[in-house]
């Protein structure tokens, strides 16, 4: 059972963390700093000091940006948001680029004065923008989550402060397994349609380009090429071709989970894939996403919004939830198979944004489908075989604690790898 309270809560999740966003969300954040910085000092600067923790340089230097022309990293960002970007659109921010302005980019990137440094104090997720004019200088700080304004100044004035701290948003800690399914069978469609339908949407449109299309390591295409089509290389195939989109410039926007596209990607397209593919009705695939989604969230929830521990692998195991769903598994087989995905490719590093997401992704849905089929022949892993836990939510906290706390070496010394000369 589960209460109305429960059910509006988490309906109220869905539709905070299912928007839409234009591009890898890091390099993005970047851009809409940048642009609200623009918006604050009201004029074309003349020179930028710009500020990002280790975990954005990760996720931001080796991504190209949308509506750029190929540009890439911190600086592309940077110079797309400065020149092009509309600070009302949040993560849609450089989504209306026209071609003079991404002439305008490169002539920018080229000559602009701007310095890109971490500093030693920076929170895990943190952006700092500073721009000069002659006369004037705007600064505008992001910390947290992608679009956590927490401090803007102009001319050394606070215009507005709101420090850095758990940003407010609908309580997660009441979200289980078991209440997940219970409030997939139960919630009103209509509640949910709009957030969905736009998933389907726009996740389904970037893996059909992805597939159409030559984009980074074209992962997608080499899985269908590679292997015998059926149901689960369809799955995986699709899943990574957008994912080869995503990460190598493609202008379409993604419906993102945890503050992820990738994850988004994950979470929701193998299981739109299954669902057409076993020609089930709109509502159950509706449901199921409800469950991949609401996984994935938990799962991410005591992670992290950014560590060393790669978010798709949450992903993976939220959509294999989401297919178990779909063959009309419940608490007892949905459970068993995200532990079984858990216990499989939980050791999987994230070394930032770039070309190879879309091989982890295809990893990710492929050890969540392992999972499930394991449960379903008659196979799974026990108590005290590794990291596995006795029961599903013992092991959800395994993996936060591992990924949480035992990875933040790990998270060090990827970034300092990273940063050397290749």
């Amino acid at each position: 059972m589960i209460t109305k309270e429960q059910t509006d809560l988490y309906t109220r999740i869905l539709k905070e963390e299912l928007v839409p966003a234009m591009g890898c969300t890091e390099p993005i954040s970047i851009a809409y700093a940048a642009a609200k910085a623009r918006a604050v000092l009201g004029e074309m600067p003349v020179s930028a000091k710009v500020s990002v923790s280790g975990n954005i340089v990760k996720n931001a230097k080796s991504v190209t940006v949308p509506h750029t022309g190929g540009m890439r990293g911190i600086r592309s960002a940077f110079i797309a948001g400065l020149v092009a970007g509309d600070a009302d659109a949040e993560l849609e921010v450089i989504s209306k680029v026209s071609p003079e302005q991404i002439e305008v980019m490169k002539q920018v990137l080229d000559t602009f004065d701007v310095e890109v440094f971490t500093p030693a104090d920076a929170r895990i997720f943190d952006i700092g923008i500073t721009l000069y004019s002659a006369n004037h200088s705007a600064f505008v700080r992001i910390c947290d989550t992608h679009t956590n304004v927490v401090l803007i100044c102009k001319d050394g004035e606070t215009l507005y402060e709101n420090p850095p701290k758990d940003v407010e948003r609908a309580d997660r800690s009441s979200l289980t397994v078991e209440s997940i399914i219970a409030y997939a069978d139960s919630v009103a469609i209509l509640d949910i349609k709009e957030t969905l339908d736009r998933q389907i949407s726009y996740n389904m449109a970037i893996a059909e380009e992805g597939l159409k299309n030559s984009y980074g390591a074209n992962i997608g295409k080499v899985l269908l090429r590679a292997y015998q089509p059926d149901i689960k290389i369809t799955a995986k195939a699709y899943a990574a071709a957008a994912s080869d989109a995503r990460m190598n410039g493609c202008e379409l926007p993604v419906v993102i989970n945890s503050g992820s596209g990738n994850q988004g990607i994950t979470a929701s397209v193998p299981v739109i894939v299954y669902a057409r593919g076993l020609h089930v009705s709109e509502e159950k695939l509706y449901r199921a996403l409800c469950v991949s989604n609401l996984i994935t969230i938990h799962l991410k929830d005591g992670i992290g919004a950014l560590s060393a521990y790669c978010g798709v692998v949450s992903a993976g195991a939220g959509a294999a939830c989401g297919v178990a769903y779909l063959l009309g598994g419940r608490v007892q087989e949905i459970s068993h198979a995200l532990v079984n995905a858990l216990a499989i490719d939980s050791g999987i590093i994230c070394d930032g944004a770039k070309a190879s997401c879309a091989a982890k992704i295809a990893t990710a849905v492929e050890s969540g489908l392992l999972g499930l089929n394991m449960y379903y022949n008659g196979n799974e892993f026990f108590a005290g075989d590794g990291i596995v836990k006795a029961g599903v939510e013992n092991t959800i906290k395994s993996v936060s604690r591992l990924a949480h706390e035992g990875m933040r070496e790990t998270d060090k010394e990827i970034i300092r790898i990273m940063l050397e000369n290749n």
